[in-house]
């Protein structure tokens, strides 16, 4: 009677394969949930940064300069129509503008209407420089009477 050893370290050497397979597509399902979980995350730290801003820039009627005051961050620049730019860490902290991986940018963009104030705010991921989340806001200015 022959030994039956060959066919049985076949059987597992089959089935070693299966599992190899099985986990290398549970490890790539892993990995792409986890990056759809950071996207998603990151979104929706933007969201809520970009809605505050807006309503900051709103409130300050475009003045970038009152705008950074009121968020409490410095706006170096000159004049109201500079853009407000805010820089963020990985971790959504605030940080200096040397090494962030979001920047959140208020910047003025023409209404093409009289009285409407406009104001694009938007932030962009550095890595790859996407825009994660974008939003406008717009609000009313006074118009010189007629006449």
């Amino acid at each position: 009677m022959k030994s039956k050893a060959p066919l049985l370290l076949m059987e597992q050497m089959v089935m070693l394969v299966v599992f190899a397979l099985a986990a290398a597509l549970c490890v790539q399902a892993f990995v792409r949930s986890d990056a759809s979980s950071r996207r998603s995350e990151a979104r929706d730290h933007a969201v809520v940064l970009c809605q505050n801003a807006a309503e900051v820039v709103r409130a300050s009627a475009g003045d970038m300069a009152a705008a950074a005051a009121l968020l409490d961050v410095p706006y170096p620049y000159g004049g109201t129509d500079s853009p407000l730019e805010i820089h963020y860490n990985a971790d959504w902290t605030l940080c200096d503008n040397r090494e962030y991986a979001y920047c959140l940018k208020a910047q003025p963009v023409d209404a093409d209407t009289a009285g409407l104030g406009k104001a694009r705010v938007e932030i962009t991921a550095t890595e790859d420089n996407s825009v994660v989340f974008a939003l406008d806001v717009a609000w009313q200015e006074e118009v010189a009477p007629r006449g």
